[in-house]
């Protein structure tokens, strides 16, 4: 048995067996391991969270968290009810967050770029008790408030005149002791991205944040109490909240929050004046930024490590990185549902490409759609499990029966696996086509227009010809100064015909300037395959 000791004795790693197991004490409050503690082993001066004008030590982390505590219990919330956020990435979600946590009240971070409509439906379907909000979306809460069937009781903004959170705050006490809880309780949940229709609340359990940060952030990453992570994902997103919330704080590390959109404008001063060693992007800000690089680009001396999960990465991002930076991207994957990355490439183990291996403690299997599983070297539905998969859907049985299986999650996503143990992305399930009765993925067609010199990002779907056949349909991005054309989609058609399979290329290319995406950065292409040709403002070149 070995002790973890800057768990301080509260979770265990038995390694007697070839997986090893986490293993929890009977009270097992989660917010104690990640916020508590930190005071006792010594880091109460050190920085927990920096922003782009203030630092929050860990003494000051631990007093706010448990002002909060206090104040939604004074305030009237009890034990299990849910409390939804809608708050910017800044010291005011660690507090709402964690001190939720320890009242044993269940926060619901919402995705901050939704409308009031989305916001409606959460509300709705979470029968919150109460939601905080940062005053920078009223515009589309307010009206989510007025519009649900069952707002919740009590609703403050996180600041500003009147009764607010950081109000609640400051009339609260600063210690709190912890609500008893037991590793396989209910913590917090979080509303998948939405990327393939109406969003579900997935229930994670005190242990999932510590199956993450130790299995993911520990033996994968290598994160360490001096590094200083920086997330382009914000906090509401699965990965964000791995990256910028429990990973540092597992460690004692510190956290560097942007409360912008991610972009050159925000992200590069805060890179260079925060010099993080952990830096956390998506395949489309990756792509974006290589972009920017002709123009400007930050000081990244200080990282040592790139990471991407969201979507695939394909391998010619990864090449220009390289080239642009001198660092090299570690792909993974992850889900809503396993809370962070459970395949992923490691810093001495990269196959460009590829997602890389299963994460330790994680165990993966790819299936037919017999439920058999399949050989090496081809693709099927990709099943994962370990510690940190969701209970259930809330208020969804039938979608939890058909994802949640046996102990194994179904993720939607369609993988191939190599006789070495790497893992291939090919696109989410509902997303591959069959052409000319071969099982074809959008993701490989959309790596090699990507490798294309004059192509940014592409999205690859199905479409039906005249002959009532499906066959790929591209929607292309160009670089700036490329212009699309009859010439440059006959271009790059023959691109991929000497570079795919010949029954692979895309019979159709549509140029266009954006395309619809998640907040997390995933194409959502069932907007591409709904859409007519004159809402994407598109050139179609049969």
């Amino acid at each position: 048995m070995l002790v973890m000791a800057m768990q301080s004795n509260i979770v265990d790693i038995d390694v007697s067996e070839r997986h090893s197991r986490l293993l929890f004490a009977p009270n097992y409050n989660v917010a104690a391991t990640f916020i508590d503690r930190h005071l006792s082993e010594g880091r109460g001066a050190k920085a927990a969270i920096r922003t782009s004008d203030t630092v929050v030590t860990y003494a000051e982390l631990a007093a706010n968290v448990n002002r909060c505590a206090n104040g939604l219990i004074q305030l009237g919330l009890r034990h299990g009810d849910r409390i939804l956020m809608v708050v910017k990435d800044c010291p005011a979600f660690f507090y709402l967050f964690w001190g939720a946590i320890k009242a044993g009240i269940v926060p619901v971070p919402l995705n901050t770029m939704l409308r009031s409509s989305s916001y409606a439906f959460m509300i709705d379907d979470s029968d919150a008790v109460a939601l905080v909000y940062s005053p920078e979306y009223a515009g589309e809460v307010e009206p989510a408030l007025a519009e649900a069937t069952r707002p919740p009781r009590y609703v403050l903004r996180t600041e500003g005149k009147g009764h607010s959170f950081a109000t609640l705050l400051a009339e609260s006490e600063p210690e709190f002791a912890a609500v008893p809880a037991a590793a396989e309780d209910d913590c917090f949940w979080l509303y998948s991205s939405g990327s393939t229709g109406q969003p579900k609340a997935a229930v994670h359990r005190h242990r999932d944040m510590a199956v993450t940060s130790q299995r993911y952030g520990v033996e994968t990453l290598g994160i360490r109490e001096d590094d200083v992570f920086y997330s382009e994902a914000k906090l509401f997103f699965a990965y964000g909240l791995g990256n910028n919330l429990t990973l540092p704080l597992w460690v004692g590390a510190t956290a560097v929050l942007n409360d912008q959109r991610p972009g050159p404008a925000t992200s590069f001063p805060l890179i260079e004046r925060a010099r993080p060693t952990l830096y956390f992007g998506v395949p489309t800000l990756y792509a974006a930024y290589l972009q920017n690089f002709v123009r400007e680009k930050p000081e990244f001396s200080s990282v040592r490590s790139c990471v991407s999960a969201g979507e695939g990465l394909p391998a010619e991002i990864l090449r220009r990185w390289h080239e642009e930076t001198g660092h090299w991207i570690l792909d993974g994957i992850g889900s809503t549902e396993a809370l962070h990355i459970f395949i992923s490439n490691a810093s001495e183990d990269i196959r460009p490409g590829s997602s890389g291996r299963v994460v330790s403690g994680y165990s993966a299997r790819i299936l037919d759609e017999n439920g058999i599983e399949v050989p090496d070297g081809e693709s099927g539905q990709l099943f994962i499990s370990g510690g940190s998969t969701a209970r259930c859907y809330w208020n969804n049985s039938e979608r939890t029966a058909t994802t949640m299986i046996d102990g194994w999650l179904n993720t939607g996503d369609t993988y191939r696996r190599d006789a070495e143990g790497y893992y291939y992305y090919c696109g989410r399930s509902d997303d591959m086509m069959k052409v000319g009765g071969i099982w074809c993925s959008p993701f490989e067609i959309e790596s090699k227009l990507i490798e294309h010199p004059a192509v940014v990002e592409a999205a690859v779907v199905g479409r039906v010809d005249q002959e009532d056949l499906v066959k790929p349909q591209a929607f292309v991005v160009l670089k700036e100064g490329q212009v699309g054309s009859v010439a440059l989609a006959a271009e790059l058609m023959e691109f991929c015909k000497n570079g795919l399979a010949p029954y692979k290329y895309p019979r159709w290319i549509d140029f266009v300037t954006e395309l619809p995406k998640t907040a997390t950065g995933k194409i959502q292409r069932f907007l591409l395959r709904s859409r007519s040709e004159e809402d994407l403002a598109a050139t179609n070149c049969p």
